[in-house]
């Protein structure tokens, strides 16, 4: 796990690695399946297809509903904005141009059959809800900046973990907490 930038400005960034046991035909099964993230995550509460779509192509849009204790509960619109199967997905949150965040799962397949999964994001450089945070108040911009993006670190984390678990077969972390 690693993350870079210390100001929003800095567009900081954040980035996590796992090797799965999997295919990576059967790893993108997963990662490009948005309504498994809910399961996974503990903001993300749900996610649906705009305009028909029904699976990540560039330029398909999706509505995705979040909770955070700090921050109460909203919703973004995402831009897929690359979509290579089985080797990348990214997204842009609420404007393409301007993104919220962008966020980028990429598979590499290995040499003994593997893959190796990254979740990489981005925030900024267009206003979020964190930025409302740092409006408030902006002596304390360095220390927002450090709590949310390590909280994307764990949280990716996990999410990385559900799913080399549900990749390689074991039941998956959020089957064992009742999700």
């Amino acid at each position: 796990m690693e993350w870079t930038g210390a100001r929003y400005a800095d567009k900081p960034t954040a980035e996590v690695r796992r090797e799965i046991a999997a295919s990576p035909e059967r790893v993108w099964e997963l990662v490009a399946d948005i309504g498994l993230m809910p399961t996974l995550s503990t903001e993300l509460r749900s996610v649906e297809w705009l305009d028909g779509a029904t699976w990540p192509v560039t330029g398909a849009r999706f509505v995705g509903r979040s909770e955070h204790e700090s921050f109460g509960t909203w919703q973004t619109t995402s831009y897929v904005v690359e979509c290579e199967a089985p080797r990348v997905f990214s997204w842009a949150v609420e404007d393409p141009e301007q993104p919220s965040a962008l966020w980028r799962f990429s598979l590499r397949a290995r040499d003994d059959g593997g893959t190796e999964l990254t979740q990489w994001m981005q925030m900024g450089p267009g206003r979020s809800g964190l930025s409302h945070a740092i409006d408030r108040t902006p002596e304390k911009e360095q220390k927002i900046v450090f709590v949310r993006m390590r909280e994307f670190e764990r949280n990716m984390a996990a999410t990385l973990d559900a799913i080399k678990e549900l990749a390689e077969g074991a039941p998956a972390a959020a089957e064992r907490r009742g999700a």
